[in-house]
């Protein structure tokens, strides 16, 4: 490649980029997933559109795994812990044996309904069968869910990644397929093996973010990138789940109060940003429009059977011991969005000459496209029809942590959202514990130091310094006045994260 092949490729690079981000402003406004758009993009630079050539589901694949890796990676730091706990028992048997259901349901109805073999067949119920990460943080998050619901939405589809891959692999590959213990078996050690490797990266690279203070804010977001990559990468290596490993490690990183916390999480939105336009938009150039007419009806009747009929009784089985009541179970079924990781997860059978692969791959493909075109823009009215959403719901609180070494101390700062019911508190009423004290208040572009008699406001940023000894009690106190107003501890609610 010559520099001036490199600066033409810059330039489509960075128009496509452009394209996409104004494309992000008409899907928050449409209510459609952004997913969507950059497919269009994909296909409309594609064999059928301005004649773009691509035809390598071998790139497009490993590709795909990269981009998903950064996607989970954002998602697990994104996630607050808190919000997902009560509901993670729920997510993890969703995820597995949820969709193991979902993979038998659909399965049967794409052999009897459309008349496809049990490879294939098993292939296309496991490939639809996993909630798409990237949908489901980017389109749950703009509605107003109870946490519970949300928090075991967004748990399901970080940790549904991992046993799909699996079975699409294990489906794929050529020769008789494994007896089904000895595949549940093979997914179990896998599974504990991410868990593991999740766990170890996650726990042991707070405690050393922590506790080494870096010589610039900047190589913190970069540190975290690395270890969330040392997690994937560890996990496949030991022939475990890299993307449970991921999600696991990068959930740890992201409730650990990292230094520049929120800062890290900006890096990583941007990262994960870029990954999901440049992954939908090469999903969208690997399809040929022309060649899919005979893929429409196959598709209709799978993605019918996946709505109606697998995913609602996956719900059903699994969330009815949970105490999840009908409504509760209707929206949950609504919910399982689709996106790019079906479409990736079709490669597979491509890259292995499965016969049949590039019909199941245009099935995928139009699955995807119609029923996130309905089910995401639907899903707040859903949620409004069953009554179970949750307008007064409210972000979690940043906090963003800055070390000061020498006073042996740290500076957190905060910005109070509109619905923290911190606003309307006196800084006396906070009551955070001795050895720390909210030193500086901004307000309307004004600076200002707190009296304790001061009333803070929405919109207010706030900075506090707390010794080393008292920073963690100091941000728990913000978080629960944060969520419960100033009468939280008399209320029986506890400092927690």
């Amino acid at each position: 490649m010559t520099v001036h092949h490199l600066d033409t490729l810059l330039l489509a690079f960075s128009l496509v980029l452009l394209v996409a981000v104004a494309a992000v402003r008409l899907a928050s406004r449409s209510g459609l997933p952004s997913l969507l758009l950059y497919l269009g993009i994909g296909v409309a630079l594609g064999q059928d559109g301005l004649g773009v050539g691509f035809d390598n589901a071998s790139l497009t694949q490993v590709l795909g795994y990269a981009a998903l890796v950064v996607i989970l990676a954002e998602g697990g730091l994104s996630t607050s812990w808190t919000s997902i706990r009560p509901a993670a028992p729920a997510a993890a048997v969703l995820a597995t044996v949820g969709t193991g259901v979902s993979v038998a349901v659909t399965a049967l109805g794409a052999h009897l309904l459309v008349g496809t073999d049990w490879r294939l067949s098993l292939l296309l119920g496991a490939v639809v069968s996993s909630t798409d990460a990237a949908a489901v943080f980017s389109v749950l998050r703009r509605v107003p869910l109870p946490s519970r619901l949300s928090g075991l939405l967004e748990a399901e589809s970080g940790f549904n990644d991992a046993p799909v891959v699996i079975l699409v692999v294990a489906f794929a590959t050529t020769g008789p397929i494994d007896s089904w213990y000895v595949l549940i078996g093979s997914i179990a050690m896998q599974l504990a093996i991410g868990l593991v490797l999740g766990l170890t990266v996650g726990r042991l690279g707070s405690l050393a973010l922590r506790r080494v203070a870096l010589p610039s804010s900047g190589l913190y977001p970069i540190a975290v990138t690395a270890l969330a990559l040392l997690a994937y990468a560890g996990g496949a290596l030991l022939h475990g789940s890299g993307f449970l490993a991921v999600y696991i490690a990068t959930l740890i990183l992201g409730n650990s109060r990292l230094p520049h916390g929120p800062a890290t999480r900006g890096f990583a939105e941007g990262l994960a940003w870029i990954a999901q336009i440049s992954m939908f938009v090469l999903l969208g150039l690997l399809v040929t429009p022309h060649t899919m007419a005979d893929a429409i009806g196959p598709a209709l009747v799978v993605g019918l059977v996946l709505v109606f009929l697998a995913r609602p009784l996956s719900v059903l089985l699994t969330m009815t011991p949970f105490g999840m009541n009908l409504r509760e179970q209707t929206l949950l079924s609504w919910a399982g969005l689709r996106g790019a990781v079906p479409i990736v997860l079709a490669t597979i059978p491509v890259v292995a000459q499965v016969p049949g692969a590039h019909q199941l791959f245009n099935i995928v493909f139009l699955l995807v496209v119609v029923f996130t075109l309905v089910q995401g823009p639907t899903l707040p009215w859903v949620a409004r029809r069953l009554r179970i959403s949750d307008p007064g719901h409210a972000d979690r609180l940043d906090v963003e942590s800055a070390p000061l070494e020498r006073l042996h101390g740290h500076l957190l700062s905060l910005t109070l959202a509109p619905g923290s019911r911190i606003a309307g508190v006196e800084v006396s009423e906070l009551r955070l514990p001795r050895g720390a004290a909210v030193t500086l208040v901004v307000r309307d572009g004004a600076s200002f130091v707190p009296g304790p008699t001061t009333v803070l406001r929405a919109g207010d940023d706030l900075l506090v310094v707390a010794t080393d000894e008292v920073r963690d009690r100091a941000e728990r106190r913000l978080r629960t006045v944060d969520r419960g107003g100033k009468l939280a501890g008399w209320l029986g609610q506890r400092d927690t994260y």
